[in-house]
């Protein structure tokens, strides 16, 4: 590690926590298991723990750092390796469709920073044709709310619109004693693979969205009432679900179902 690596504070408004532990920077390399035909994205690769691994087997790597100090670092450090880009840039403004390639292409991975872990997410969601697989380490709770099944406490809106998008397989856990500075939270590393085609299919993806967002946003009610800003009472009453179910108890087919019986309604 250079001298100036060494120096960076980390930053608690990018939400730093650098990974340390060579154990599991070995463990989620070889999670990844980056190949020499390979085109990775890291998204905060901070001081390059595993950006340097993952520099050294991809065929190219383009890395995505928001703190300037540390992007130049980066440059620094991998000076002469004409494979790797530095991209000093917001993951939430960028678009992979800039990095070019094929559609389905792209492995990308990160520590991703726990404050914005969930927005991060959707947006990668909403590009996921550009995506072969993901790999993150992200906070242990917010795992356990990507791979929650119905009925859970921590089954939610994540865990729906991920399941519809993504196969989700949690791999393992990284404990704080993993990083400096030691977070408060304990870490998971969870691998997302987009569906090939789609198990499932809605009618309009965008109505989709709408219904889980807003069944999640009022998860105490009941899908009568939750969804009634949605559609008209005799529209809800023909909903091949039952009305007195709360969002927590429907899995994704049930909300696949409701979001084309709503769009199909308003295009009568």
């Amino acid at each position: 590690m250079t001298a100036a690596a060494r120096m960076h504070r980390p930053r608690r408004r990018f939400g730093q926590n650098f990974l340390r532990d060579p154990n599991y920077i070995g463990r989620i390399v070889a999670a990844i298991a980056p190949e020499p035909g390979d085109h990775c994205v890291e998204i905060g690769p901070g001081d390059g723990a595993l950006t340097l691994p993952l520099a050294e087997a991809a065929g190219r790597l383009d890395c995505v750092e928001l703190d300037r100090d540390l992007a130049r670092q980066l440059e620094s450090r991998l000076a002469g390796k004409e494979h790797v880009q530095i991209h000093c840039r917001d993951i939430l403004k960028f678009d992979l469709a800039e990095l070019g390639g094929s559609p389905g292409n792209l492995r990308i991975t990160g520590n991703l920073p726990y404050n914005i872990s969930t927005p991060v997410l959707f947006h990668l969601l909403k590009m996921s044709h550009w995506i072969n697989d993901m790999t993150f380490m992200l906070q242990r709770e917010v795992v356990e709310r990507m791979t929650a099944a119905p009925g859970n406490r921590n089954y939610g809106r994540l865990s729906v619109m991920l399941k519809y998008h993504c196969k989700v397989e949690r791999l393992f856990h990284v404990p704080p004693e993993a990083f400096r500075p030691q977070p408060k939270v304990h870490s998971s590393v969870v691998r997302l693979r987009p569906h090939r085609p789609r198990p499932l299919q809605a009618a309009d993806e965008n109505a989709l969205a709408t219904v889980v967002r807003t069944a999640f946003g009022q998860r105490r009610k009941t899908l009568r009432n939750g969804l009634k800003s949605l559609a008209a009472a005799e529209v809800l009453e023909r909903l091949p679900v039952d009305l007195g179910a709360r969002p927590e108890q429907l899995g994704l087919a049930d909300y696949v179902r409701i979001s084309d019986a709503i769009s199909s309604d308003g295009e009568k």
